[in-house]
């Protein structure tokens, strides 16, 4: 065989790797256009359907969005008073938030039920994800320690799901939220998507090339926002809830996010509630609120 020849196979080699590779990166890029897509949820039901009266409000979220909300006043005299910020989940939005209303209320706090981007009447952006939520929520506390009816260091954040998450790495880098209620957080996405994609039978070199996508559209290591590492950073009181029948979020989790807070963190367990079952999670409401009350006493 010539030099030539070899050169021409070598190079004819070359070219079809890289076909390949960039077919599996469009293969990659489809699954995660699926993933980050995110399908908004109906506004069927709104603070009046819950009797209550709330003020509609727009806050100026991260890239110029439009960020849209409820806050709920509480019951009582006008002096400042604590708040919570509660935040929802994947594919979910404030709307259906609104029954945890009832416990806020009873700790004697306001709420602001916040939507997140490309979400519930949000704006929409190039793609949402467990840090984007987190931009989301600070902006949100922003907008609540300029109100004046409400106490700037007595915040709590509440969230579900991918928003507890967010809510964790919120607090992971304000000192001063005064408390965390965390509804079904994962520990850690990458592991949670690694293990459900090696569940669906995805060969393990091409798991590890599209959780590395996933970090490169994010912008950031999952390690960096992962629950069960910002958790060891929070300094304020955190109540983890978990529903005892979730097989989305194993229940495993929370118990691996109490131990990795170093025993700073409360552990609530739900028998009865699945993954997104608020309403069970609703049965725990007194042990939230009874949480909520110690915070916002310590932080008044």
């Amino acid at each position: 065989m010539t030099v030539p020849t070899r050169a021409v196979r070598f190079l004819a080699g070359v070219a079809v790797i890289a076909i390949l590779i960039a077919g599996l990166r469009r293969a990659v890029s489809l699954v995660l256009a699926r993933f980050f897509r995110v399908q908004r949820v109906a506004l069927e039901l709104g603070p009046s359907d819950f009797g209550l009266d709330a003020e509609d409000v727009t806050i100026t979220g991260p890239n110029h969005r439009a960020l849209r909300g409820w806050f709920v006043v509480a019951p009582g005299d006008d002096r400042p008073r604590p708040a919570v910020l509660v935040i929802h989940g994947w594919n979910s939005a404030a709307s259906l938030m609104l029954p945890i209303s009832s416990l806020v209320h009873a700790a004697g706090a306001h709420a602001l039920f916040l939507d997140a981007r490309c979400h519930g009447r949000s704006d929409g952006d190039r793609f949402a994800s467990m840090p984007r939520f987190a931009e989301d929520i600070d902006a949100g506390l922003r907008w609540l320690r300029d109100d004046a009816r409400v106490m700037p260091c007595c915040v709590v954040l509440l969230g579900h799901s991918v928003g507890a998450g967010a809510s964790l790495l919120a607090a992971s880098r304000d000192l001063r939220v005064a408390g965390v209620v965390s509804i079904a957080a994962m520990a850690h996405p990458g592991t949670l998507m690694r293990a459900n994609m090696r569940a669906r039978g995805v060969p393990a070199p091409l798991i590890t090339l599209i959780l590395r996508e996933i970090e490169r559209t994010v912008g950031l290591p999952f390690d960096s926002f992962a629950p069960i590492s910002t958790i060891s950073r929070i300094r304020a009181p955190v109540l983890l809830v978990h529903g005892g029948r979730d097989n989305v979020v194993p229940p495993t989790d929370a118990t691996r996010l109490a131990r990795a807070s170093a025993g700073r963190a409360q552990q609530l367990v739900v028998p009865e509630a699945d993954h997104a079952s608020l309403d069970a999670f609703l049965l725990a409401a007194p042990g939230v609120t009874s949480f909520i009350e110690d915070v916002l006493r310590d932080c008044q």
